[in-house]
């Protein structure tokens, strides 16, 4: 990569890391990411898709497959805690989970696409809204307009740490797990401190709960997880017993099928338990993710590119514990997610002091342009 381009892909993102903005909410992002695809030259720019979304079509001159490659737009509610003079300018949020580096690498290729376009076909460049909730991969594809797209593979990366720098890790088959947000409600009714038995209090069902849901998943099935994230019972007043309590939990698993297995008995246990007590039992879930599932050929396309670029590539032996809505498109389409080490002693993802490694820009790039050439020439 040419001095000039580099420094210009690393102006872009510190640009976009000191202006993050939260899932659903990332029109200026998009508005910095799309002025910069249009310098180079795409034949169309699809904006608003899904949200804030943006397609960037690059068309070669003879007629082939379409392949496209996913980043992600939002930022995280995560307040940075860097010194450098890029820190971001937005009060408690960052993006602590490098998807400024992400939209960096895509721009990337759309700078190579702009001075070696593929012998055939299209690619697709997918700048996606709030894959941080779950929500934006599937508000794409439910937009009309992304019927015109209709990818015969997609590619989507994202960073590491804990791993060697610009290590690749790929696994085909299930790449991370499935999960989803349960929001426990529990209503009783309040009483007199002094007449703790003339209410109903929630305060023994959601001990019980929280312990139960801690409990359970991790003895009886290793593919499976429960986290409790959060709990609340009452309110503040010492002459009144509590009439409310909430409790909030992370579910996960390896597949989808596991975790239809997994909300179904914790339904079940929450609802039980409530009941017992004379409560009201109210169930809702937030932030809905299903597992990423590799197609062998996509994966083998990453492997062979790899390889060609001089990387080294690292076959998973399970799939990884966190989240990623990339599987609403793998669903679909012959598509793969992996990893790149973002270096071994790297901040972790979603911390206070995470920061995108620039020096991984150049290798994303380049392992994206290497999967353009082996399929469209």
């Amino acid at each position: 990569m040419r001095r000039q381009d580099r420094e210009r892909l690393i102006e872009l993102r510190k640009r976009l890391h000191r202006h993050p903005e939260l899932s659903g909410h990332e029109a200026e992002t998009a508005r910095i990411v799309s002025e910069f695809i249009h310098s180079c030259m795409p034949d169309t720019i699809v904006r608003g898709l899904g949200g804030n979304g943006i397609a960037c079509i690059f068309k070669a001159k003879r007629p082939g497959l379409t392949v496209a490659f996913r980043g992600e737009l939002d930022a995280l509610p995560v307040e940075e805690k860097n010194p450098s003079s890029h820190r971001s300018k937005s009060p408690k949020i960052s993006h602590a989970c490098g998807h400024d580096g992400h939209m960096a690498i895509l721009a990337g290729l759309g700078m190579r696409l702009a001075q070696h376009r593929p012998q055939r076909g299209r690619v697709v460049l997918l700048f996606q809204p709030a894959e941080e909730t779950g929500e934006g991969a599937g508000s794409m594809i439910e937009d009309s307009r992304f019927r015109d797209i209709q990818p015969d593979y997609i590619f989507g990366l994202h960073n590491l740490p804990d791993y060697p720098l610009g290590r690749i890790l790929i696994r085909a088959g299930s790449f991370n797990c499935a999960s989803r947000g349960m929001i426990i409600k529990l209503r009783g009714m309040t009483s007199h401190a002094a007449y703790p038995e003339k209410g109903r209090s929630p305060a023994q069902a959601m001990a019980e709960i929280i312990m139960s849901l801690s409990e359970s998943p991790q003895a009886s099935e290793g593919s499976s997880r429960v986290t409790i994230i959060h709990a609340r019972l009452g309110e503040m007043a010492f002459g009144t017993t509590p009439g409310y309590a909430e409790v909030m939990a992370t579910l996960r698993s390896q597949d989808d099928r596991s975790m239809e297995e997994l909300v179904e008995r914790t339904e079940a246990l929450a609802r039980k338990t409530g009941e017992r007590h004379g409560l009201d039992v109210e169930i809702s879930w937030s932030d809905v993710f299903s597992t990423t599932l590799n197609h062998p050929e996509a994966v083998d396309l990453v492997e062979r590119a790899g390889s060609a670029c001089g990387m080294t590539v690292e076959k998973t032996e399970a799939p990884f514990r966190w989240s990623e809505d990339f599987g609403r498109f793998s669903a679909r389409h012959r598509g793969a997610l992996f990893c790149l080490g973002a270096g071994e002693n790297h901040p972790p993802l979603h911390s206070s002091q995470y920061d995108f490694p620039d020096d991984l820009i150049e290798p994303g790039v380049t392992l994206f342009e290497q999967i353009v050439r082996d399929i469209l020439g």
